[in-house]
């Protein structure tokens, strides 16, 4: 059980990484004009709120407390199709297998 808790988190944390690299690098040398990634949540108690993509007409986000429970609920729907072993319906919960994840064979061991 600590083991797949502790991937999990790794995951959360790659997905993290690229929530804080992808604003740098469009508003860098792309056309975006975003916040940098530590301020950009406190923007949703702002008069405009939050808008996803830079398009008001796509997702339009004034409540923190809405996005919560969006948040929860649609991570737990993933969650629960990850730990009953997804398409395949194997459940090894710490590799996710594949040639796209491991193309060195590095997991064969």
């Amino acid at each position: 059980a600590y083991r797949e808790t502790e991937v999990t988190h790794a995951r959360w944390a790659m997905l993290g990484t690229v929530g804080c690299l992808y604003p740098e690098l469009v508003t860098k040398y792309g056309d975006g004009n975003y916040p940098v990634w530590f301020k950009a949540g406190a923007q949703i108690f702002s008069d405009e709120g939050i808008n996803y993509g830079g398009n008001p007409n796509l997702i339009h986000a004034k409540s923190a407390l809405a996005v919560l429970i969006t948040q929860v609920v649609l991570m737990s729907f993933s969650e629960a199709y990850r730990y009953r072993g997804g398409p395949l319906g194997d459940r090894d919960l710490l590799y996710p297998g594949g040639p796209l994840v491991d193309p060195l064979g590095l997991a064969d061991d």
